[in-house]
């Protein structure tokens, strides 16, 4: 046989077999991420749902979130890029007189982007007189590949310049939150932490000179409410 003819059958050959694995990969990512797939039976085991949920596909961040929250309204404050997507967080005005904060993460796949996880509170503005911060935590989603755990909220108190978050438990270690740079009256702080196995943390916040004057130590890790300025 020809060494020309050897090297087309071979090149044919090659060129098969790339093509047979795209497509294999394609159809994997169909059947991973598409509403009710894969990705979607995870999240319902995990949520302990006897049916599978739908969650849709959409063509930004927040229509990922809308269409899966369904939201009556929505306005994202701060957009935080994380490993697979991004993190949303946002104010649903439902408290008039208090404050709300939402985040959610949405992942980037091939056939768009789809809600990963999320949650939020609302605390009444009866609650907010001497608080100094508000907070929330998430914790990581066993089986879910998310960039939980997260400790966030919003900043009540001007005096507040830091904020630090320290985890206990069999390992510890001590984390700066990030602060937006929204406006003094209306800003958030929320710190990601490490996957570590914790059992409690402390959330501590300082003025301008660096004086604790504010604390508070969370052994629910699915916890929230405020913490008042330090006497």
């Amino acid at each position: 046989m020809p060494i020309r003819t050897k090297n087309k059958r071979k090149v044919w050959m090659t060129s098969g077999v790339i093509l047979a694995s795209a497509l294999l990969f394609y159809a994997f990512i169909f059947v991973n991420d598409k509403p009710g797939g894969l990705a979607d039976w995870r999240m319902s085991r995990y949520m302990g749902l006897n049916g599978i949920i739908q969650i849709p596909l959409g063509k930004t961040p927040e229509d990922a979130v809308q269409q899966f929250r369904n939201y009556p309204s929505m306005q994202v404050i701060h957009r935080e890029p994380v490993d697979g997507g991004i993190l949303l967080f946002i104010k649903r005005f439902y408290q008039k007189d208090g404050k709300d904060l939402q985040v959610e993460y949405a992942r980037k796949t091939w056939l768009g982007w789809k809600w990963g996880w999320g949650g939020g509170y609302g605390i009444g503005g009866s609650l907010q007189t001497k608080a100094a911060l508000n907070y929330m935590s998430i914790p990581e989603v066993e089986g879910i590949l998310t960039p939980f755990p997260i400790v966030f909220g919003d900043v009540l108190n001007p005096s507040i310049n830091k904020v630090t978050v320290e985890i206990k438990g069999k390992d510890t270690g001590n984390y700066e939150a990030k602060l937006t740079d929204l406006n003094i009256e209306n800003r958030i702080w929320f710190v990601l932490l490490p996957s570590a196995d914790y059992t409690s943390f402390e959330i501590k916040g300082f003025n301008a000179e660096g004086k604790l004057i504010a604390y508070k130590t969370v052994s629910d890790l699915r916890d929230s409410g405020s913490i008042d300025l330090s006497d």
